[in-house]
């Protein structure tokens, strides 16, 4: 629930939601929605506490910028999508508008949050994977590269090295 917490993917009511959801499954014994309230607050207060030892840019405001220049360059980028049919939806939508989409869903933000890693699916226009050594690969990879964060093509997802050290929200 912690990685729910931090991710900041969602409204604060639908991370209330799976949270009180996960409590009352997992422990059933405890009032799920007082809980949830605890156990939202304390993590909120313990990510701005470490939130306030980041240096800056992190590595989420290098994400974003280079998410915005590959979006100036064409692409989409889904971020915390929730599967790979949202990213089927969007090709569809946008037929051949688009140069390709960069999607990821949220235990993929999960692990960058603590493990230092966001894995990024890339696809081309007609839905196909992006594969080694291709233009549209290497593109996304020196973009991502040009804003200092290295990345490596690995069994058909893009692997960045980056925490994502998004900012918590104001009190």
């Amino acid at each position: 629930m912690r990685s729910l917490v931090r991710s900041g993917l969602g409204t604060p009511g639908e991370v209330r939601a799976q949270v009180v959801d996960a409590i009352a499954s997992d422990h059933r014994w405890l009032d799920a929605p007082a809980a949830a309230t605890e156990w939202i607050d304390a993590e909120q207060a313990s990510w701005r506490e470490d939130a306030a030892g980041w240096s800056e840019p992190t590595d989420y405001q290098r994400l974003q910028a280079a998410f915005a220049e590959l979006e100036d360059r064409g692409f989409v980028v889904l971020q915390g999508c929730t599967d790979h049919w949202a990213a089927r939806a969007v090709l569809d939508r946008e037929a051949g508008a688009v140069r390709g989409v960069l999607w990821f869903v949220p235990t993929d933000v999960w692990h960058a949050i603590d493990d230092g890693m966001l894995e990024v699916n890339l696809w081309h226009p007609d839905g196909a994977n992006a594969a080694e050594g291709q233009p549209l690969l290497e593109e996304v990879l020196g973009v991502l590269a040009g804003a200092g964060l290295p990345g490596r093509f690995d069994e058909g997802r893009i692997e960045v090295s980056a925490f994502w050290h998004r900012p918590p929200p104001a009190e």
